[in-house]
């Protein structure tokens, strides 16, 4: 018994599943195929007990329902297929019982439940991933299921002149409060924390410190139970909402996109307890990027706007130029180019004025440098490229700001994945101009920093772009050693999260 069937025999009284047998006719895999991404993705989960073949995917496609985690992963598998969100459902397959906390977005917008969703979900998280089942039990949201719920991000919460959850009411006689409350120096090692696991994920990709942060959200949801002074509860939420946003950006790195999902809304939750909006900004900034990978731009816009809105009285011009690239990117991936033109000049022009803010920035936007400008109004370009059939238009305006970003970032030791992540668009911006030979030169340079970096997205776009290479350029002899390079280099192996 490999886990991943119903329990009943194929064929008692099933009629044949038309909704999957017709996601997977279009898919183009043979059923040895499906069967070995099954396998691999379980791998990833850590559902080592998976172990399918051509025969169970027969009798899924004849009817019989399949076990968790095998909905989630066919979903994933087909999503990523086809560029947007196909759900379980879609697949004619029925979704396990799911309680409230760890279902859907569509969450309580008050302090008391965002500390117990926080806590309860890095809890189950830490010890589903030690079980060999995470991110098994979420599902993707995606249109009004997901943007309405965010929209409730700038409402004001019912009761918001009461103190928040973790603070101690100045005629309280201390009764359950820390004595002495958290420290200053405490609460500064806190943060710095926050800030050396941005520095990791920067540097070695999601798949090394994930757990680890994870462990820290939980301890600080712990502290947020506590009574504090209302400044130091505003400042523990602040550092749940970094915790919460790193984790669910590690998760995505890796591909676990349900779970990364479900950190960002609980991230954005803990933000607006903060009264952080510019950090709010930048978690829908981060759901943003995620909406346009999934293929759902009209998703990543309506983010991006929300976030924009938001943050508009109060945000840096660093973080408002980072919106604005991202506006860009969902506008390209919509297939409009003059909006997209438009908002790559405002992301610049923007930038520009970062200087003369004068005041410290937060550290999570310290990111955005010259190099990541670049690197995403390039990737704009190249979408709108793409998006136009392959335009060599666009594709020569997208190189030579992917030329400076890979100049930029070649020269930075922190920020190796998007090092990496800009090799391989600048291969790709090659193969659009059809010189696949320059295209092998880079896509080689970005395979010896991936073996570095744990990075699921890295690995998954080097395929991709190689697998690209090799389908319009298989009689190249750079193409063809670039390909068995590949394999022998980067194994499609597990990735640890």
């Amino acid at each position: 018994m490999d886990g991943s069937g119903a329990g009943a025999k194929a064929g008692t009284g099933k009629r044949p599943n038309e909704r999957l047998s017709s996601w997977f006719v279009r898919s183009g895999w043979s059923k040895g195929e499906l069967a070995r991404q099954v396998n691999r993705r379980a791998r990833q989960l850590g559902a080592h007990h998976i172990s399918t073949d051509t025969s169970r995917v027969r009798r899924w496609l004849d009817g019989e329902q399949p076990r968790e985690p095998i909905p989630r992963i066919l979903s994933e598998l087909f999503s990523e297929r086809f560029g947007s969100v196909v759900a379980i459902e879609d697949l004619g397959l029925r979704t396990a019982h799911q309680s409230p906390s760890t279902s859907g977005v569509d969450l309580p917008w008050a302090g008391p439940q965002t500390v117990s969703l926080l806590s309860e979900f890095s809890r189950s998280d830490l010890m589903l991933a030690r079980r060999g089942f995470l991110g098994t039990s979420l599902g993707l949201a995606a249109g009004p299921a997901l943007i309405e719920p965010m929209q409730r991000w700038l409402v004001p919460t019912p009761g918001a002149d009461q103190p928040p959850p973790g603070v101690a009411s100045t005629a309280a006689s201390g009764a359950g409060q820390r004595r002495g409350g958290l420290s200053t120096p405490e609460l500064e090692l806190l943060e710095s924390t926050t800030v050396m696991f941005r520095q990791w994920d920067a540097q070695c990709g999601g798949g090394l410190r994930r757990k680890a942060v994870v462990g820290q959200l939980h301890e600080v949801t712990d502290l947020l139970q506590e009574s504090h002074p209302e400044a130091t509860a505003k400042r523990l939420f602040n550092c749940a909402a970094e915790l919460a946003e790193l984790a669910g950006w590690m998760s995505y790195d890796v591909g676990l996109q349900p779970t990364a999902q479900k950190y960002f809304v609980l991230a954005l939750h803990a933000a607006k307890e903060a009264g952080d909006k510019p950090l709010g900004s930048f978690v829908l900034s981060s759901m943003s990027r995620q909406m346009i990978h999934l293929g759902r731009p009209d998703d990543a816009l309506e983010l991006i706007h929300l976030a924009q809105y938001g943050s508009r009285d109060c945000a840096t011009a660093r973080t408002q130029s980072m919106l604005y690239a991202m506006e860009a990117r969902a506008y390209a991936n919509m297939g409009q180019p003059s909006k997209c033109k438009r908002a790559v000049r405002m992301a610049e022009d923007t930038f520009d004025d970062a200087d003369l803010d004068g005041g410290p920035e937060p550290d999570w936007i310290r990111f955005f440098s010259e190099a990541e400008l670049n690197a995403e109004n390039a990737h704009s370009y190249r979408d709108l490229a793409y998006v136009a059939g392959r335009s060599p238009t666009y594709a020569s305006l997208a190189e030579p700001a992917m030329k400076r970003a890979v100049e930029l970032f070649e020269h930075d030791a922190v920020h190796q994945r998007s090092y990496a992540l800009n090799l391989i668009g600048m291969a790709t911006v090659h193969l659009l101009k059809q010189e696949p030979e320059q295209a092998t030169v880079l896509a080689s340079r970005a395979l010896d920093v991936a073996r570095k970096v744990r990075s699921e997205r890295v690995n998954n776009r080097l395929r991709k772009t190689v697998d690209t290479a090799a389908r319009d350029y298989g009689d190249v002899a750079e193409v063809v050693d670039l390909t068995d390079k590949l394999t022998a280099q980067l194994p499609e192996t597990a990735q640890a999260v």
